[in-house]
C-alpha cells in the first residue's frame, strides 16, 4: 500500500501509477533525499520528538541505503511513486517502528522542496566548475597567441582587424556574466524549506534553523506556504543556463566557420572532429555543431518550466513535478557542452598566417585612412565620404588600399602625404587601438590582468560555496 494509502479503499489503478510516478526522474536526488532525513531526524530527536535510539536507527538505516544506490545494487520500484517514499518505505521494512517515525514534522511537499533545492546547489556549483574550465582555456589560448590577428566582422563582412586574443576575451567576458548569473542562480536556492510541511508549518516545536544549516543553507525561507510552492531558483537556473548557451552557440558558430576550407583560421584536432561516412576528405566540426544545436533543447526546458507555473494556486500542486527533469537535462547538457568547447578550443591549430593574409582582404584600414584625414583637419564625415571613393576605386581595379599609388591618394585629397603608409599598415592599426578595452597588445595586456583578477576572484568564490550535498551516481 502506498504511504498516503489510509484515506483509500481502492488501489490504484496501474496506468495513473506509471503517469502520477515521479521516481525516474527524482532518484537522481536519492543524496539529497537521505541527506534532509538525517537532518530532519538528528533535529527531532534533539527536540525530544523522537528517541535517540530512532534517530540512529534511522542515520545507520538510511547509510546502508545510500551505500547500496551508490554501489547500483538498490532495486527501485515503481509503485513507490517518488524517492522520498522508496526510501522511506525501504526504511521502514528494514529498521521497522522507527521508521515510521522519519515523515513527523514533514510533508512531501517541504521534503521535495529540500531535495531540488540542494540539487540545484549541487549542479549549479558543476556549471560554475565547468565555466572557469572554459575560461581558463579561453585566456590559454589568447596568451599563446599573443602576436594572431585576424579581420573583426559586422555583418560578417570584413570591418577592421584585431587580435584573436582580443576576440577570445571577448567569450572570456560573456562567461564571466553567466558566473554571476549561476551564482545568483545558487543565491536563489540557498534557503531551507524544510519544516513548511505541507503548507502551514507544523505543530511540532522543529528548530527550522538547525536543520537549515545542518544541510548548508545560509538561512530558512520565512513563509511556509512560498517554502513549498517556490520554483524561482529553478528559473534563475534555467535562464542562466539558456544564456550561456547562447554565448557557447555564438562561439560554436565561429569555431564552425573558422576550420571551414573557406576561412580556414584554425584546425580542430582529430579528438574533436568526425569525419564522412562517404567523403573521405573530410573533417567535419560536428561537437561545435551539437553545442549549437543542443541550445534549443536548454532554451525549451526554461519555457517548460514558465508555463508550468504560470498559473498555479498557492500552494503545492502535482503541476510542481515537472520541476526537475529540464533542470537535471540543462544542467547535464550545459555541463558536457562546456567541457567538449573547452577541449576543442585547446587543442585545436591556430593558423595565424591565414588569419594575417585575410587582414588584406577587405579594406580592413580604410577607417584608419579616414581618421589619418579627420586628424589632419577634414571633418571626419568629409573624410568618410573621400576614402568611400578611393575604396570603389579599388573594388574598379581589383586591388587593396596599401595597392593604391600615392597619386591616386594626393589627387583624393591633398591632405594625404607620404606617411599616409603608416594608416595602412595592419599591425600599426591594430596597435592604435589603445583606448581601455580596445585591440592594441598594449590595451589587451591591460585587459588580462582584469582577467586574472576576475579569475582568482570567480575560483575563490566556487571555494566558498561551503557544504554542498553532491549529485548520486548511483541512480
Amino acid at each position: 500500500m502506498a504511504l498516503w494509502g489510509g484515506r483509500f479503499e481502492g488501489g490504484v489503478e496501474t496506468s495513473t501509477q506509471e503517469f502520477g510516478a515521479s521516481l525516474p526522474v527524482d532518484k537522481h536526488l536519492y543524496k539529497q533525499d537521505i541527506a534532509g532525513s538525517r537532518a530532519h531526524a538528528a533535529m527531532l530527536a534533539k527536540q525530544g520528538i523522537i528517541s535517540q535510539d530512532d534517530c540512529d536507527a534511522i542515520s545507520r538505516g538510511l547509510g546502508q541505503i545510500e551505500a547500496e544506490i551508490d554501489a547500483g545494487a538498490f532495486a527501485f520500484d515503481i509503485d513507490d511513486e517518488d524517492i522520498h517514499m522508496a526510501i522511506e518505505g525501504e526504511l521502514t521494512r528494514r529498521i521497522g517502528e522507527a521508521g515510521k517515525r522519519l515523515h513527523t514534522g514533514r510533508s512531501r511537499n517541504d521534503q521535495v522542496a529540500t531535495d531540488t533545492r540542494l540539487a540545484t546547489k549541487a549542479l549549479v556549483k558543476q556549471l560554475m566548475e565547468a565555466n572557469l574550465a572554459l575560461r581558463q582555456t579561453l585566456v590559454r589560448v589568447a596568451q599563446e597567441h599573443a602576436d594572431a590577428v585576424l579581420p573583426g566582422m559586422t555583418h560578417l563582412q570584413h570591418a577592421q582587424p584585431v587580435l584573436l586574443a582580443h576576440h577570445l576575451l571577448a567569450y572570456y567576458w560573456m562567461l564571466t556574466r553567466d558566473f554571476k548569473r549561476l551564482d545568483a542562480a545558487f543565491e536563489a536556492a540557498d534557503a531551507s524549506p524544510l519544516g513548511a510541511a505541507a503548507l502551514a508549518g507544523t505543530t511540532y516545536p522543529l528548530d527550522r534553523v538547525a536543520t537549515a544549516y545542518a544541510l548548508g543553507f545560509t538561512r530558512v525561507i520565512p513563509n511556509s506556504l512560498d517554502a513549498v510552492s517556490d520554483r524561482d531558483f529553478l528559473l534563475d537556473l534555467h535562464f542562466a543556463c539558456s544564456t550561456m548557451a547562447m554565448h557557447l552557440s555564438r562561439l560554436a558558430e565561429e569555431i564552425v566557420l573558422w576550420s571551414s576550407s573557406e576561412f580556414g583560421y584554425i584546425t580542430l584536432s582529430d579528438s574533436f572532429s568526425t569525419g564522412s561516412s562517404i567523403m573521405p576528405q573530410k573533417k567535419n566540426p560536428d561537437f561545435a555543431e551539437l553545442v549549437r544545436g543542443k541550445t534549443g533543447r536548454v532554451y525549451g526546458n526554461l519555457m517548460q518550466l514558465l508555463v508550468t507555473c504560470k498559473g498555479l494556486p498557492l500552494a503545492y500542486n502535482k503541476d510542481l513535478q515537472e520541476d526537475k527533469e529540464g533542470a537535471l537535462d540543462s544542467a547535464h547538457t550545459l555541463v558536457q557542452c562546456l567541457e567538449v568547447m573547452a577541449g576543442m578550443v585547446g587543442t585545436m591549430h591556430v593558423n595565424a598566417d591565414r588569419m594575417r593574409a585575410a587582414c588584406r582582404v577587405g579594406h580592413l584600414a580604410a577607417t584608419d585612412v579616414a581618421d589619418y584625414l579627420a586628424k589632419k583637419g577634414m571633418p571626419f564625415r568629409e573624410a568618410h565620404a573621400v576614402v568611400g571613393r578611393l575604396v570603389l576605386e579599388c573594388d574598379k581595379r581589383g586591388c587593396q588600399l596599401d595597392e593604391l599609388p600615392i597619386e591616386e591618394f594626393r589627387a583624393a585629397s591633398p591632405l594625404f602625404g607620404n606617411d599616409i603608409t603608416g594608416a595602412l599598415d595592419i599591425d600599426g592599426i591594430v596597435a592604435a587601438r589603445t583606448t581601455e578595452g580596445g585591440t592594441a597588445p598594449s590595451a589587451v595586456a591591460e585587459q588580462l590582468k582584469f582577467v586574472r583578477t576576475s579569475l582568482v576572484g570567480d575560483e575563490a568564490r566556487v571555494e566558498g560555496l561551503g557544504h554542498v550535498v553532491p549529485m548520486g551516481a548511483g541512480a
